[in-house]
């Protein structure tokens, strides 16, 4: 099998390795289509620091070919396609044993994967042996809007976090893929919807997908914006989904009294904030952080994939063959696209 292997700052070669065997307890899958995350974007420019070689890739989705002896035949069957997510985490922390995975204590994106001849998330090869607990079945739909899953349950998890009631006047800062997934999933809670960006496209796409206002901050000022739609009272939930540190700040003098500010993204320089805490004491509004996903947020991302209630169409900018992954890459840290998406 052919699997690409990052040995250095955008130094990725497609490499022959040997096709794993089927142990009793695990699956082959073999992968159809591979998203470029902006984790591995940021392992292709440096950004992100990983031990090399290394084998990235997360955003899978793939077809059974074989199934180990031990498997149950009546829950996966060769042929069966799926979308692999959860193997992060270390599943023996009190976090991951009380089903909290994406807070893992020790969780991982560098394991020595069975069947791979280097560590990573494996996702860039052209077959893996996975456990079917970190598989989840999809139908209906293209192997290149599955591979979205991974991100849209990190989303699932960020909305469940933010608990949005019906109603609520709900804030999402940036519209890149993870931002406008925030902004459907906010929509179909029966939330009044605020999306802002610097891009026109972006949130022309925002508004197509249900936003009810959308705030160009290069024109616009946006604490201006919401002191009007909310009557003064402020967002009940505001969502920074950009990397930009001092984005913070802004997002806190958003929030109402009682409200949510949900900090989703990683973020680079990783520098502090400030905010007051008198404000936080006399408002009770809390500022909470969500990373990653757990299984219950994959299963029900599956589902919504499946069914097309959250349409992934919109969000695949382009497709390459994986013969051309490095060009994928290229094209991914342009930074205008939303997902770029690997074709085996």
């Amino acid at each position: 099998m052919k699997t690409a292997i990052f040995y250095g700052i955008k130094d990725l070669k497609i490499e022959e390795c040997e096709l794993p065997e089927v142990s009793e307890n695990k699956i082959l899958i073999k992968i159809e289509a591979c998203a470029l995350c902006t984790w591995e974007q940021r392992v292709y420019t440096g950004i992100k620091k990983v031990e090399y070689p290394f084998i990235g890739g997360h955003e899978i989705a793939a077809e059974i070919v074989d199934l180990g002896s031990n498997i149950d035949q009546t829950k996966w069957q060769v042929g069966d396609k799926v979308v692999f997510g959860t193997n992060l985490a270390c599943g023996d922390c009190d976090f991951c044993k009380s089903g909290e995975e994406q807070n893992c204590l020790d969780f991982n994106h560098s394991k020595q994967l069975e069947g791979l001849p280097h560590k990573g998330m494996g996702g860039l090869s052209e077959y893996m042996l996975v456990e079917p607990k970190h598989l989840f079945h999809y139908y209906g739909v293209t192997p290149e809007e599955a591979a979205l899953t991974e991100p849209l349950s990190c989303v699932v998890h960020s909305c469940e976090t933010a608990n949005i009631q019906y109603g609520d006047l709900v804030v999402v800062i940036g519209c890149g893929i993870m931002g406008l997934l925030h902004v459907s999933l906010a929509v179909k809670s029966g939330a009044r919807v605020v999306a802002c960006d610097l891009n026109s496209k972006r949130l022309n796409l925002a508004k197509k997908i249900g936003a009810h206002y959308t705030v160009d901050s290069s024109t616009e000022v946006l604490a201006t914006k919401i002191k009007e739609i909310s009557r003064g009272l402020g967002a009940n939930v505001v969502f920074d989904t950009t990397p930009i540190h001092s984005v913070v700040e802004e997002a806190i003098d958003l929030v109402s009294n009682t409200g949510k500010v949900i900090l989703y993204s990683s973020f680079y320089p990783d520098e502090p904030v400030s905010f007051s805490p008198d404000r936080l004491h006399k408002g009770g509004y809390a500022i909470a952080g969500t990373a990653n996903s757990n299984s219950r947020d994959f299963v029900r991302a599956s589902r919504m994939i499946s069914e097309r209630i959250i349409d992934m169409r919109p969000f695949i900018s382009e497709i390459v063959p994986f013969e051309e992954v490095v060009a994928g890459f290229e094209s991914a840290i342009e930074g205008d696209k939303y997902r770029v998406v690997v074709r085996f």
